[in-house]
């Protein structure tokens, strides 16, 4: 999708930012390969320093955090069209992955307490983490380049709902 035009540093920069968030909610399920690799929760915790700072400052107001980050992002940049193409579409794609983080998040808190903690919910929990760390690095380096990330089916959804 580079054929929507050039973009500049801000563009690629806040294209970028965007792809915090699901990382940030996706921190939690590395908690078993954290425990594997040591230094790596400490390298996202400092690169996720902004978004958990934005996070526990709206949590103070309520618990519906999360809510708000996600309704100001996608009526004051996704549906903003005095935004960049490339800046809206880099925020709504980050915002689908950040509710499929979510929702399997939701069926593995689930099979987590149905089966307890095994083999099989740690390998669940990896899988979540690397998938959404592969997602969100292969994004934004995408993003700084300036070119469109190409994710199946996530993309065509964020493309729908940003439109042409």
């Amino acid at each position: 999708m580079t054929w929507r035009g050039s973009t500049d540093a801000k563009d690629r920069i806040f294209g970028a930012l965007a792809y915090l968030l699901p990382l940030y909610s996706s921190y939690e399920f590395g908690i078993f390969l954290f425990r594997q690799i040591p230094g790596l929760a400490e390298i996202l915790a400092i690169a996720l320093f902004p978004i958990a700072f934005l996070y526990n400052s709206l949590n103070s107001l309520g618990p519906f955090g999360s809510l708000i980050v996600f309704f100001v992002l996608f009526l004051a940049v996704v549906r903003n069209p005095r935004i960049a193409h490339f800046i809206r579409f880099n925020t709504m794609q980050a915002i689908l992955i950040d509710i499929l983080v979510y929702l399997v998040g939701l069926l593995l808190s689930w099979v987590a307490r149905v089966m307890g903690a095994n083999l099989i919910v740690e390998t669940l929990f990896n899988v979540i983490f690397l998938g959404a760390l592969a997602a969100c690095v292969y994004s934004i380096v995408q993003s700084v380049l300036g070119k469109y990330a190409e994710i199946p089916t996530v993309s065509d959804a964020a493309y729908s709902q940003v439109g042409g």
